[in-house]
């Protein structure tokens, strides 16, 4: 039962941690393409809020409760494949989330010279990167 209920936090804490992974390079779109200081100092706030009010406090909940369910059974996960791969995704999600970090302080310096065409590709990470997560975890491929 305990499994389970860790399982469901580790759950939705991922859920809050994308919901915030796909709202943040919007922000970031839009941010781009503003050029009234009314509009850029409102989306510096947002992304701020954003990213360490939920984001961050998402993935580290999310982070925490997934080592703690490895360890029901470490050697277990450890020794199939699906598990290594998935472990290497989730580690491409955080450096794109620390990436997200550097753009909030690009942007908050007024240093980004990113377009907003790159954070419209930008934005596309780390729904590839879920699908990749859901169908390992759900397909247990290898």
């Amino acid at each position: 039962m305990l499994y389970l209920g860790i399982k469901a936090f580790h759950i939705i804490a991922m859920v809050c941690w994308f919901a915030g992974l796909f709202y943040l390079p919007r922000l970031f779109v839009y941010h781009a393409m503003s050029k009234d200081q009314t509009s850029i100092d409102r989306f510096k706030v947002m992304e701020r809020k954003l990213y360490r009010g939920i984001t961050t406090p998402a993935m580290i909940a999310t982070v925490l409760l997934g080592i703690w369910l490895l360890t029901f059974n470490f050697q277990g996960f450890m020794s199939v494949g699906w598990m290594h791969t998935k472990l290497t995704l989730v580690i491409l999600l955080i450096i794109y989330h620390f990436t997200c970090g550097y753009f909030v302080k690009q942007f908050r310096e007024d240093k980004n010279h990113k377009n907003h065409i790159f954070f419209r590709f930008f934005n596309e990470a780390p729904v590839l990167l879920l699908i990749g997560i859901v169908l390992l975890v759900e397909m247990q491929p290898f």
